[in-house]
């Protein structure tokens, strides 16, 4: 297996483009339960919601206040002629103009001062005088002031670091945050108000502009590249919902919100690799079709494109019909749909739109479909493997390292920090932590510390990085002084013989004794690895079969939720979780996490290994970590399947108990 050494680097536009579209999204998908609850609450309880529909078609009532009561009141009702009906706003308008910006502005700050409750504070602070101080909802301001109050508030904080006297901190805590805030408040209330009111006023001219003039079909011609190239929170999240709110405000619904999210154009090329696909691409379609159109999860398509570039035609256009079918139609939603699943688009929608929406889904997806099946029977070429898609970095194992001279011209201290990043710190990079640890640990080199982390937990504190090659540039990115190495099989790559030679060079040798083994919880209700979730003779046929098959043992154990299996996919079709040495071991999303009720892991084994993107996967090892205590078991496994006498005893294992006595006798 082949592996490349990637020095830090100056980020791409592409990569730049990306990190602002995560941070910018950061803000906005920790509160998305907070936007779902005022869409729900705005379908329903407004002047023209679905109890009023209900109330005037079935019932034959009119809108008049007294048929409706506490409904007209929280839905801030009003006359025709605009003057409120109540003396209160009700929680609709209020939502939106004072509770999700400040909740995007409190995310912010708290994001930007090392995730504290005080940057949070003064985010949320100088977020309030951007409101009070616009005529339109401050989500725009939200994601400047926010950001800004905690970015500025820790600033100051390091001037008086270690200065403050002894009973005096909290103090000085307390009146340097407030008195800030007030600063950043009256900054928000008289210039960045100002600034969002004439941005918003030039955005929605923009708008009004493409529409009026049949225009707006044509924004599918950068957006539609854009979310293929990973830029869909950047686009939906950092763009269109903060305008696509203040147009729903005025006007009911925004068709903005469905620019982005529409599943159709997904749809379409995922039924057409269904259909006129070939190899992994063809089998895996149908699990992708219902993660992409019922869970919500676009990035699932995105594979499937970035193989055949040729496909972000079928993309564009199918976007293009969508966004002219609403247009036609004059449907939009009420509020973002996110995820964005066909439920969520339709639970979003006001009566009025259903029809146009629901059209605007279909149609892009028929076009999506008959574009990219022309394009793929032309396609005289296999589909070959998925994860190529991404990234092709190869080098052959015989040839001399470039590792050791990109660590030697890159460095000249000691290495005593390394860690593994994945996309969820999870499975894999606990696994080749634990394979590189046991090699450095053999070489006697004690003082060298070896560890797994999620890509966004990354830290610039660390000597060296490893990571998958498809992750190398976001991992280098958040940590640009450390040496980085890609690989791509965790389990078996030879520039780990490398970087325990280059760390033996470097630093002092040592030798310590060997840990014992802990050994594994045996009762049923608090085992990481149970009995009952170790199947000997897997039926799988297929990747994604023995994917379901290991979710379904983690469910049935009653460690993870159902939707924890979908996230399974995802996770693979980002990155793969084939290891090398025939072992496999699929993994939720690090968003997936709140899906795991605890830690526990499942083994199947194959008599007939599964297919795993062109390699033979004859053990399957399914992971749902919610803290550290699957890492020692992660680490036997890994031992293990580095020693070809301990695999063939798992091949040989009669019973469960015997896979488990197997895990037990090895050391870590």
């Amino acid at each position: 297996m082949a592996s490349t050494a990637i020095p830090p680097a100056r980020a791409g536009a592409r990569v730049r483009v990306q990190q602002f579209g995560t941070f910018l999204s950061n803000m906005v998908l920790p509160n998305i339960g907070a936007f779902i609850a005022w869409g729900l609450i705005t379908a329903l309880f407004i002047q023209t919601g679905w109890i009023a529909l209900i109330g005037d078609k079935i019932f034959g009532f009119s809108t008049a206040v007294h048929h409706y009561g506490f409904v007209s009141v929280l839905g801030g009702w009003t006359a025709p002629d605009g003057t409120p009906l109540h003396t209160s706003a009700g929680i609709v308008g209020p939502m939106i103009t004072y509770l999700l910006p400040l909740l995007i502005g409190y995310t912010g700050g708290r994001m930007m001062y090392d995730n504290t409750i005080r940057g949070g504070v003064v985010g949320a602070i100088a977020t309030f005088g951007a409101i009070a101080g616009a005529s339109v909802p401050m989500f725009m301001g939200a994601m400047v002031m926010g950001p800004l109050g905690g970015w500025s508030m820790k600033k100051l904080d390091a001037l008086w670091s270690h200065k403050i006297r002894p009973g005096f901190e909290m103090l000085v805590n307390n009146f340097s945050a407030g008195i800030w805030g007030m600063i950043l408040a009256l900054f928000g209330f008289g210039v960045a108000a100002r600034f969002v009111d004439w941005f918003s006023t030039i955005a929605s001219n923009v708008v009004e502009y493409l529409v009026h003039h049949h225009l707006l079909p044509l924004t599918s011609v950068f957006i539609e590249p854009a979310k293929i190239l990973f830029l869909n929170n950047a686009v939906n999240h950092g763009v269109l919902t903060p305008l696509g709110l203040d147009q729903a405000q005025q006007n009911g619904k925004s068709v903005l919100f469905l620019l982005e999210a529409n599943p159709g154009p997904g749809l379409g090329i995922l039924l057409a690799f269904w259909v006129f696909g070939k190899g992994v691409a063809k089998a895996s379609a149908p699990g992708a079709i219902l993660i992409h159109f019922i869970g919500g999860i676009h990035e699932i398509y995105f594979p499937y494109v970035l193989m055949k570039p040729r496909l972000v035609v079928a993309c564009i256009l199918g976007g293009m019909t969508g966004v002219a079918t609403n247009v036609l139609f004059n449907s939009g939603l009420r509020s973002p749909a996110s995820p964005g699943s066909i439920i969520a688009v339709w639970i979003a929608a006001p009566p009025g739109s259903l029809v146009g929406v629901t059209l605007s889904v279909i149609l892009a997806a028929t076009v999506s479909f008959l574009v990219a099946s022309f394009l793929l029977k032309i396609d005289r070429k296999d589909d070959g493997d998925l994860m190529a898609a991404t990234a092709q970095m190869e080098a052959n194992k015989g040839k001399k390292s470039s590792v050791a001279g990109a660590l030697a011209g890159t460095r000249s201290s000691a290495i005593h920090s390394i860690v593994f990043a994945c996309d969820a710190g999870m499975g894999s990079s606990a696994m080749g932590a634990s394979v590189l640890r046991q090699k450095i640990k053999t070489a006697g080199h004690d003082t060298v510390t070896v560890v797994n982390k999620a890509i966004s937990d990354l830290t610039d504190t660390f000597d060296l990085v490893v990571s998958h090659q498809d992750l190398a540039e976001r991992a280098s990115q958040k940590t640009p002084s450390a040496v980085h190495v890609a690989v791509d099989n965790f389990m078996a790559s030879p520039r780990y013989d490398e970087i325990v030679e280059l760390i033996g060079q470097a630093n002092a040798n040592g030798s310590g004794p060997s840990s014992e083994p802990v050994p594994l919880v045996e009762e049923p209700s608090g085992a990481v690895l149970a009995a009952s979730s170790i199947v000997l003779d897997g039926r799988a046929r297929s990747r994604d079969d023995a994917i379901d098959e290991a979710g379904r043992l983690l469910v049935a154990a009653g460690a993870v939720d159902e939707s924890y299996v979908a996230s399974m996919h995802a996770r693979e079709a980002s990155v793969s979780t084939f290891m090398g040495n025939g072992l496999a071991i699929p993994h939720g999303t690090n968003e997936a996490k709140p899906s795991i009720r605890r830690t526990a892991m499942s083994f199947v084994r194959y008599a007939d290994p599964v297919e795993w993107n062109g390699k033979p996967a004859e053990f399957v090892v399914g992971i749902a970590g919610a803290g550290d205590d699957h890492l020692a078991l992660l680490s036997r496994i890994a031992k293990i399947f580095s020693d070809s006498e301990q695999v063939e005893a798992l091949r040989t294992a009669a019973t469960p108990e015997e896979v488990m006595s197997v895990l037990d006798a090895v050391k870590v």
